[in-house]
């Protein structure tokens, strides 16, 4: 009986029904118990490093976008606050609702739409913070790769099926523009400010209005070079709402040249001198890491199909010369 059990095993995975370690299986992505953990573990150690400004403290509980800006972040504060955060108050989640799809293979990930202490609870200034958590093996740590805080009556009805949210992959044709080159078609935009189907806004046409301003500054001149990111947990990740939408995480890049006229020096503050090489002459050039959060629309919506809801950005290296 044995025998004829394991040769029936051998020869479900042989057809690709199943594998021994579930790489093809769709299963959840966490189980609620794992989901609520991650986020305990993320809380505990983010608050360990926003006391005392010391990195390592939470660096193995970040990665991708927020990682790079949350690391970058507490570098520079350690060095303009060597003693530690004396404002330090320690975040509170609350009210957390797990937004869990069912994915095959690694890796995985799922959101965590929770209400934080930094906010009022009811009129504009109530929001959320929308953490998406990814893991990359079954060894791995829970990592938060995309943070989005916004207000509560912007996040969407996530769709479900069988009780699990339903992911967008990258390649996805179901909304206007494909998760996985959302990133390039936003740097395109800011580049040429071709609108297509942006909607406008704080995060689109206000924001290229703001770097035409600086660009025109009397005596300095700033140049903006923009660049979509997707490697590793970087890659943007999406999850179907229930109107028919999807609501994106996705990160770019971008460098902020600013040139002074002969005999001036670009003014730098202390949180980007403190992550600055070189020596300021009448140039700064600052690295900085957007992450965005966007809701698109079904395919063959024309205009206003894509709203950037959120951008949360920070310097992450500087140079002089």
């Amino acid at each position: 009986m044995l025998a004829a059990a394991a040769a029936a095993l051998l020869t479900l995975t042989a057809s690709g029904c199943v594998t021994v370690h579930g790489e093809s299986a769709l299963v959840p992505a966490a189980t609620a118990s794992e989901a609520e953990q991650a986020l305990k573990d993320f809380t505990t150690a983010f608050n360990e490093a926003n006391k005392t400004y010391d990195p390592a403290r939470d660096a193995g509980r970040v990665t991708g976008p927020f990682g790079e800006i949350n690391q970058a972040g507490l570098r520079s504060r350690k060095i303009t606050n060597p003693h530690g955060n004396p404002d330090h108050r320690p975040l509170e989640l609350t009210d957390t609702k797990f937004v869990i799809p069912r994915k095959a293979g690694w890796p995985r990930f799922f959101l965590a739409d929770t209400d934080s202490n930094r906010d009022t609870d009811q009129g504009p200034g109530d929001t959320r913070w929308l953490l998406v958590f990814v893991r990359g093996g079954a060894t791995e740590p829970w990592k938060a790769a995309y943070l989005s805080v916004m207000s509560a009556s912007r996040v969407p009805v996530f769709k479900r099926e069988q009780g699990y949210a339903v992911p967008v992959a990258a390649g996805s044709t179901a909304p206007v523009i494909a998760p996985g080159v959302l990133g390039e078609r936003y740097v395109s935009f800011l580049k040429d400010g071709q609108q297509g189907p942006f909607t406008p806004g704080t995060h689109t046409t206000v924001w290229r209005e703001q770097r035409k301003k600086a660009a025109a500054r009397t005596g300095l001149v700033t140049q903006y070079v923009d660049q979509a990111e997707s490697r590793g947990d970087f890659a943007p990740l999406a999850f179907a709402t229930e109107d028919g939408g999807t609501l994106v995480f996705f990160a770019t890049r971008y460098y902020e040249r600013q040139t002074a006229a002969a005999g001036y020096r670009p003014k730098v503050g202390a949180d980007v001198k403190a992550l600055m090489t070189g020596e300021v002459k009448n140039t700064v050039t600052k690295r900085w890491v957007s992450s965005q959060t966007a809701l698109l629309k079904p395919a063959g919506t024309e205009r206003n199909a894509v709203t950037v809801l959120t951008r949360l950005q920070g310097v992450t290296a500087a140079e002089g010369s």
